[in-house]
């Protein structure tokens, strides 16, 4: 289970908001509890993407470093990253599974006509074959 907390909420929901119809992408930290995890703070990253950034994100290395940093500097973890879709739903492509990490979490938010609609969270295995969804609190 993921819980996010409801001020790292609002801003990614705002992130996706501002960045339509872009996709935007950032980090989010918190602690690890158990099988729980709790993000406390959502740190937004730039997409770097060459093609459409409508249909794609792309995180410079350095800025997970960064992210990885700044959550040391809290004594917190970088618990994963988010992403927006926007004007579809909020699952696992094919591209997000390629490029994922499976010791982080992936939360996706669909953004429909510039507006949240709904999200979800994304755990891929190790062998990045496939992505289990997470079960995800938040308050809207």
């Amino acid at each position: 289970m993921i819980q996010i907390d409801n001020q790292p909420w609002s801003q990614m929901v705002e992130h996706a908001r501002a960045t339509y119809p872009n996709e935007c992408c950032g980090a989010m930290l918190g602690s690890l509890d158990g099988g729980g995890k709790q993000v406390k703070i959502a740190l937004p990253l730039d997409n770097v993407s060459q093609g459409s950034q409508a249909a794609r994100y792309e995180l410079r290395p350095e800025d997970l470093l960064r992210a990885d940093r700044e959550a040391r500097r809290h004594q917190m973890d970088l618990i994963g990253i988010y992403h927006s879709h926007p004007d579809c739903g909020a699952y696992f492509s094919e591209t997000d599974l390629k490029n994922s990490c499976p010791w982080y979490s992936f939360v996706v938010l669909s953004i429909q006509k510039g507006e949240f609609d709904h999200a979800n969270s994304w755990l891929p295995n190790a062998e990045q074959t496939a992505a289990e969804k997470e079960e995800l609190v938040y308050s809207s």
